[in-house]
């Protein structure tokens, strides 16, 4: 008697084969077996007349999907239908969430099979809970089922409706989703807010105070009574104060003047409050919680952190990283109390287990929060996981353990002084008690604040007393716009609009920059031109498919139908073919749609017109000779795209680039000019017999303006041969590259050894004894300064003969054996570590199913967000649209196969 159980992805049926019997046969889906067709050669022959054919919903027949096993999982399918034929019994064992569900469905329809059928759940991957999800297995849940395809329904009607629709009008490629294109929308706004935004300047006065030898900051907020103007009183729009505030604006005149009037004036307390603050610890995470703190705190995007949750999963580190709950389970209570019991003392242990409940109507995903697996908490020391793994594991550790801390107790002073007429104050924070704040701090979306909670002493004071002025300066300020999207703060917008699934967030953000609707620069989405076009249509022909309220209630009813308040077919119907239905709309704005202007984006203040093109955005100007063009360089954001650089880049295009002076050897001129991709030098004119003059990009960060002549003949120097290697006689060079300047030994065939090129070294003035002195260190790893000189050299495996070493780690020592690294506990001794000891420990990363860094692996096989991101795959095959486009316009029509390809087998 054999027991066929089947998951997702081959780490998680690893781990999973540890804990049960040998008459179990663990496989791999490799995620969904079937789908919607994502390109026309997927689409049967006996449907590819059907003019729906191309959407691979039949609108016509109650919304029928047509599923078809892609080319790349009938192979799997086959593996799993001959592993079935030896089995007695068949647990389907996918994730519990809609995705997993939907997953068991389709094998279930695909395998058809003839033995008994379990359902198994569970969400943590170690022994004891395996063993009790076999015996609690259940039907797959066709409510659950439908909402999936409902989801996944719209999804594709979106996408496959609206995206021709942007392909005829804007540019081919480009891709509508129907959470995608609001996240989009939000960015545009934002850097909408960002443009319109006009900066504002005030001045006030800071101090530095002493009382019994302990200094304090005051900060100027009040003269005569009046309250000086800070930040929040100007208007954004207009960069003045806002309209009806009772304050004093200060200029840098009127700011020295007081501080010249108030200098060596006596300074008194004139009042003091304390107020005692109880703060209570984050519930532990969610998803959408998950991934704000992994990009606040390890500046990990989305759909990163989610992939190494993934891993953790599979490998039994974590519980399911799909779910929208805080709710911790008694078990996991009773672990993190226990861990704040060992490590931290009773005392840091809350008097009463603390016990999260869920806000969010439609949570649904899973039954816990994200949390560490298991009935007793590994810390992370003891995981053996090392580098980001390591990390991310450590925060979800923290947060976990911290929810059953006890409340932190703080009091917060605030101290108004008077000198003259004007009044200062000074905060302060005294911590009574840590509580949680011990473990962890829940880090900030304010770029400025800090991630822990720091004291700030005030010394003893009272009511009269009189400090001394140590210091006092005039200090101007200016108002800043408002901040851009990062992921941390866009997966926080969702959230709290509704938006989409905390699941899909990832797989959502991950396609805005992937289709070029923004740029993620230092953490921050930065929407494009293109986002700008897109945005302008939909808002203007398709108001309600980027309205965050009416996506919002999309998302409730599809909750809905998860739980069987509502109907699946009327909503579809409504919302797709009904008199406002999307199709309705598509067919009546089509022909009102302009191209023309749909391909302009509209800014305030540029007289211009900036166009979006086949080669990215560009500005369109008249003059008396006709249209200008000229390229937007693609660094240049549309906020930041102001009168004078359109001026320029035009100037460019019709007077021809600034000339620097003449090459010194040559003769011939040197001119600055800014490309699309960014300022460059250029040697000589273009013409026929010189087509592609000699260009040199600047250095990162170096401004145009700041080129002289010497350097841009330096630069045109690059690549610059600076000798040959006295040991193989190959040559070395220096040069500039896409991550900055280095030298290369480059040995040809053989291959090329890359150094960074550091300051206070120079590109252009390293010699070549400096380069040879680069490339004999050891090679940095990616992403550390570290290198690969091992801390101590332990010996040769015993049975693959291989040395291991003690090597030095972004996060400590850690041992390495061919793939496998494991970190030292945080109170071993290098000097004392021995070769046995790192047998043992590498023998447990593998038995823990630890192989390279998760940073390393390979990706998840299941995609969490498929709805939206399948939609785009035919969006970018222009060739597939078009074979789509004949087969639909084919006359003869095969009703009945169409009836017995799309029909389900099971409802």
């Amino acid at each position: 008697m054999s027991t066929l159980v089947i998951v997702e992805s081959p780490t998680k049926a690893r781990t999973i084969r540890n804990f049960l019997p040998s008459t179990y046969r663990v496989e791999a889906s490799m995620g969904h077996v079937r789908d919607l067709p994502s390109s026309a050669e997927e689409i049967p022959e006996a449907v590819k007349g059907e003019k729906w054919a191309q959407l691979g919903v039949n609108v016509e027949a109650d919304f029928e999907p047509l599923y078809v096993i892609p080319k790349d999982k009938k192979k799997i399918v086959k593996e799993l239908k001959d592993a079935l034929k030896d089995a007695t019994e068949l647990i389907l064992a996918t994730d519990e969430d809609r995705e997993g569900e939907s997953i068991s469905w389709h094998l279930l329809q695909i395998l058809k099979p003839k033995v008994p059928i379990k359902r198994m759940v569970f969400h943590e991957i170690t022994r004891e809970a395996i063993r009790d999800a076999l015996t609690h297995c259940r039907d797959i849940d066709n409510r659950v089922v439908q909402a999936q395809e409902t989801r996944r329904i719209l999804d594709r009607l979106v996408g496959y409706t609206l995206s021709p629709l942007l392909w005829k009008k804007i540019a081919w490629g480009l891709s509508a989703g129907r959470v995608q294109s609001v996240a989009v929308r939000l960015l545009v706004r934002r850097e909408r807010e960002r443009r319109a935004f006009r900066q504002g300047s005030y001045w006030d006065l800071k101090a530095l105070l002493e009382k019994g030898k302990i200094s304090f900051d005051a900060k100027l907020v009040t003269v005569g009574n009046v309250k000086v103007a800070n930040g929040s009183d100007f208007d954004e729009n207009t960069g003045q104060i806002i309209a009806g505030r009772r304050v004093l604006l200060l200029n840098e005149q009127q700011a020295r003047a007081l501080l010249e009037r108030i200098q060596n004036k006596p300074w008194t307390v004139s009042n003091l409050e304390e107020r005692p603050v109880t703060r209570k610890p984050s519930p532990p995470f969610t998803t959408s919680t998950l991934q704000q703190e992994a990009n606040r705190k390890l500046r990990l995007g989305a759909r990163e952190t989610m992939r190494i949750a993934q891993s953790l999963y599979e490998r039994g580190f974590i519980t399911y990283m799909r779910t929208d709950s805080v709710h911790l389970s008694e078990q996991a209570i009773a672990a993190a109390r226990s861990c704040v019991q060992e490590l931290y003392g009773s005392e840091y242990l809350s008097p009463q287990p603390r016990k999260y409940t869920t806000k969010s109507k439609g949570a649904q995903e899973a039954h816990e929060a994200i949390r560490p697996a298991g009935s007793t908490f590994r810390t992370p020391q003891q995981t053996g996981l090392d580098g980001i793994d390591f990390r991310l594991y450590d925060l979800i550790w923290k947060r976990t353990v911290a929810s059953q801390m006890a409340d932190s107790r703080q009091t917060h002073v605030t101290v108004l002084t008077q000198v003259e007429d004007a009044g200062f104050r000074s905060s302060g924070k005294r911590i009574d008690f840590p509580g949680f704040l011990r473990a962890y701090v829940e880090g900030s979306d304010d770029p400025n604040a800090a991630l822990e909670d720091q004291e700030v002493i005030l010394p003893a004071l009272k009511v009269g007393d009189k400090p001394n002025c140590k210091d006092l300066e005039a200090v101007g300020h200016e108002t800043q716009p408002p901040a851009r999207y990062t992921e941390a703060s866009l997966v926080k917008m969702l959230e709290s609009e509704g938006v989409g699934r905390p699941s899909t967030y990832a797989s959502i953000i991950g396609t805005i920059v992937d289709r070029g609707y923004a740029k993620l620069i230092a953490n921050a989405l930065i929407p494009t031109f293109t986002a700008f076009a897109v945005t302008t249509l939909l808002e203007t022909h398709f108001p309600d498919l980027v309205d965050t309220g009416f996506t919002s209630r999309m998302e409730q009813t599809l909750d809905e139908i998860a739980t069987g308040e509502a109907k699946w077919l009327p909503y579809l119907q409504k919302f797709y073919t009904g008199e406002t239905g999307l199709a309705t709309q598509v067919k009546e704005q089509e022909n009102q749609i302009d191209a023309k202007v749909a391909r302009t984006v509209v800014l305030e203040n540029i007289t211009a017109k900036v166009c979006i093109g086949k080669y990215g955005a560009y500005l369109e100007s008249e003059n008396e000779e006709g249209p200008v063009k000229a390229s937007i360089p693609q660094d240049l954001t549309p906020a930041d795209l102001d009168p004078e650089k359109v001026e320029f880049l035009l100037k460019q295009k019709t007077e021809g680039p600034e000339k620097l002076g003449l090459h010194p050897d040559t003769g011939e001129p040197i001119y600055v000019l800014i490309g699309s991709y960014g300022p460059y030098v250029q040697l000589g004119d273009v013409s026929e017999t010189n087509k592609k003059p000699k260009r040199a990009s600047l250095p990162k960060g170096t401004d145009k303006d700041s080129v002289t002549l010497d350097m841009a003949v330096s630069l045109l120097t690059l690549p610059r041969l600076l000798g040959s290697h006295p040991e193989t006689g190959a040559k070395v060079q220096a040069n500039l590259g896409m991550y900055g300047p280095y030298v290369v030994h480059d040995q040809g065939k053989v291959g090329k050894d890359y150094r960074s090129i550091k300051p206070p070294d120079d590109v252009l003035t390293i010699e070549l004894d400096r380069a040879l002195e680069l490339l004999s260190q050891p090679k940095a790893a990616r992403g550390s300064s570290k290198t690969a000189t091992p801390l101590k050299e332990l010996g040769a495996h015993p049975e693959s003969g291989e040395l291991i070493n003690v090597y030095d780690g972004r996060y400590g020592p850690y041992v390495k054996h061919g793939d496998i690294n494991a970190s030292l506990a945080k109170d071993e001794s290098v000097e004392n570590f021995t070769l046995q000891k790192a047998l043992d420990l590498l023998a447990a990363k593998e038995a823990a199913g630890g192989g390279k860094s998760s940073s390393k692996s390979k990706k998840s096989t299941k995609t969490a967000a498929k709805s939206e991101t399948a939609t785009e795959k035919t969006a970018a095959k222009k060739t597939t649209a078009k074979k789509t486009t004949t087969a639909a316009k084919k006359t003869t029509t095969k009703k009945a196969a169409t009836a017995t390809t799309a029909k389900k087998t099971t409802k």
